[in-house]
C-alpha cells in the first residue's frame, strides 16, 4: 500500500517536471538560436544599427524637450531630463506591458516640471506622437493598397467584428450605461474636467507657432524616424535581403502595425508574424525570420541598455534605481 502511494506521489510530481523541463529546454533552445543569428551578423552592421537607433533615440528626446519647453517655458528643461524619461520609458516598455514605460514617462515629467500637470504632460504625449501616427496611416494606407493580406493579419478588426456581432445584448447594455453615466455624473463632473481641459491645452502649447511646431518637432520627429528606416535597412542588408525603398517601406510597415496592436512586450512574435508575410516573395523564411528575431532582439536589448545608461546619465543611479523600482512595482500591483 505505502508503496503504490509513493509511486503515485513520484509520477504526480514527475509530470510537471518533465514539463518544466520541456518548456526550458524549448527557451533554452530560442535563446541559443538567437544568440547564433546575431552572431552571424558583422559587427561592422551591429555598430552602424546600434549608432543610427541611439541617433532615433536622442532626436525623439530632443522633440519631447522642445514640447515641455514651450508647454512649461520656466521650467527651462534640459535635453538629458527629456531624453532620459523618454527613452527610460522606452526600455520598460520593452520588458512590461500595457505601455506601462509611457506611464512611467509622464510620471518622470511631472516630478521633473514644476508646475507641471499629468493632464498637460499627457497632451504633450499626444502632440510628441502626432508626426509618427501620420507616417503611420499613410503607411497602412499604402500598404493596405497593395499588401491588404498584411493589414488584415496585423489588425484586429475580424475579430472586434465578430465580438460585437455575438453580443448585441451587451453592446446595447453599454451604450444606455454611457449614457446614465453622462446624464446623471457629468453636471457634477463638469467643472473638473472644464479645469484638466485647460491643463491639456497648455501641454498642446508648441501648436500655437506652427513654425515653431515644424522646426522643433516636426524636423527631429523625420530625421529620427529616418534613423528607424535607416536601422531596418542596416539589419535587412546583413542578412542579404533585397534592400529597396520599397521593401524597407513594407517592414516598416509592418513594425507599425505590431507596434499599434501589440498584445505582448514590443509585439515580440507578432512582428516575425508580419515580417514574413510581408517579406515572402523576396526572401526565403529562414532568412526573414533570422532577420526579424534578431533585429528584434538586438534592438529591445539595446532599448534597455540605452535606457538605463540614459537615465543614470540625466538622474542618477540612485534615483534611477528607485524609478525602476517603482515602476515594477506598479505593474505587479496592476497585473495583481
Amino acid at each position: 500500500m505505502w508503496s503504490s502511494t509513493i509511486l503515485g506521489i513520484e509520477e504526480s510530481f514527475s509530470l510537471p517536471k518533465a514539463i518544466l523541463a520541456n518548456l526550458l529546454g524549448d527557451l533554452w533552445s530560442w535563446i541559443a538560436d538567437v544568440a547564433g543569428h546575431i552572431a552571424d551578423v558583422s559587427v561592422y552592421w551591429l555598430i552602424v544599427a546600434l549608432a543610427l537607433k541611439t541617433a532615433e533615440s536622442a532626436l525623439i528626446g530632443l522633440a519631447w524637450r522642445n514640447i515641455l519647453r514651450a508647454a512649461y517655458p520656466g521650467s527651462n528643461l534640459s535635453f538629458k531630463i527629456a531624453w532620459g524619461a523618454s527613452q527610460g520609458g522606452t526600455a520598460i516598455n520593452a520588458v512590461l506591458p500595457a505601455q506601462a514605460g509611457t506611464v512611467a514617462m509622464i510620471g518622470i515629467f511631472r516630478t521633473s516640471i514644476p508646475g507641471a500637470s499629468v493632464a498637460g504632460v499627457t497632451s504633450a504625449t499626444v502632440v510628441e506622437s502626432l508626426f509618427f501616427a501620420a507616417v503611420s496611416v499613410i503607411t497602412i494606407l499604402v500598404v493596405a493598397i497593395f499588401l491588404p493580406r498584411t493589414v488584415s493579419k496585423g489588425s484586429p478588426s475580424n475579430e472586434i467584428g465578430d465580438f460585437f456581432a455575438a453580443h448585441p445584448l451587451l453592446i446595447g447594455l453599454v451604450v444606455v450605461a454611457l449614457f446614465l453615466i453622462v446624464y446623471f455624473v457629468w453636471p457634477r463632473m463638469k467643472r473638473r474636467v472644464v479645469q484638466e481641459w485647460k491643463k491639456a491645452k497648455q501641454g498642446a502649447a508648441i501648436f500655437r507657432d506652427r513654425r515653431r511646431y515644424a522646426r522643433e518637432v516636426a524636423l527631429p520627429s523625420a530625421l529620427s524616424y529616418t534613423c528607424r528606416m535607416g536601422v531596418t535597412a542596416v539589419f535587412m542588408a546583413a542578412f542579404d535581403l533585397p534592400v529597396t525603398v520599397f521593401t524597407v517601406f513594407l517592414v516598416a510597415s509592418s513594425h507599425t502595425l505590431s507596434q499599434l496592436f501589440a498584445i505582448t512586450p514590443g509585439g515580440v512574435g507578432q512582428t516575425q508574424a508580419l515580417d514574413l508575410v510581408t517579406l515572402r516573395r523576396y526572401a526565403s523564411s529562414g532568412s526573414i525570420a533570422a532577420f526579424s528575431v534578431t533585429q528584434d532582439s538586438v534592438i529591445t536589448a539595446w532599448n534597455i541598455i540605452l535606457g538605463v545608461a540614459v537615465m543614470i546619465w540625466a538622474f542618477g543611479y540612485t534615483q534611477t534605481k528607485a524609478m525602476l523600482k517603482k515602476s515594477g512595482r506598479k505593474q505587479a500591483a496592476a497585473e495583481t
